[in-house]
């Protein structure tokens, strides 16, 4: 397999993740109120927001032409380390200040944001170690945070007005 295969789906992710980016921030600009009385509500935003940049900055780096496996490991290990750090450093934040009845859903909400970017770093790895057939772990990556990122603009557009 050639890594040029993989050029539509990066151009598929890369567009999506833009536009459910300008979704949340819809979902945030029509229920500000709402949003900024719950205290954790913002900070969840932020979390899904972080999930679609990581998508765009990603497929936008898998699209750059005549790269060497080298410089996209690195660049892939850097982003999901840093956004690995970020992430759980926020969930468990969120998770403290949450009541304990809360606690157990955004439970949920921190193994799945952990299942969407652990495969990033595994990408990374795998990347700088197998070259091309590191780049699988990134779907399934941009894949689950999809599913986190839709589930919280459900959350920030929908739940919210219950």
């Amino acid at each position: 397999m050639n890594i040029i295969e993989w050029h539509d789906f990066f151009v598929a992710t890369a567009g999506s993740a833009a536009a459910l980016t300008g979704l949340i921030f819809v979902g945030v600009s029509i229920n500000i109120i709402k949003i900024l009385s719950l205290p954790k509500l913002p900070a969840r935003a932020l979390l899904s927001l972080i999930l679609l940049l990581a998508i765009l900055i990603v497929s936008s780096l898998m699209l750059i032409p005549v790269q060497s496996y080298l410089l996209i490991g690195i660049c892939i290990s850097v982003i999901s380390i840093a956004l690995y750090i970020v992430i759980t450093k926020m969930d468990f934040g969120i998770y403290k200040k949450s009541s304990p009845e809360i606690r157990r859903l955004y439970f949920i909400s921190i193994v799945f944001n952990q299942l969407s970017i652990i495969p990033y770093v595994i990408a990374g790895i795998c990347i700088l170690i197998y070259k091309e057939d590191g780049v699988f772990w990134i779907a399934p990556a941009i894949l689950l945070s999809f599913i986190k990122a839709v589930v919280d603009a459900w959350v920030l557009l929908v739940e919210i007005n219950r």
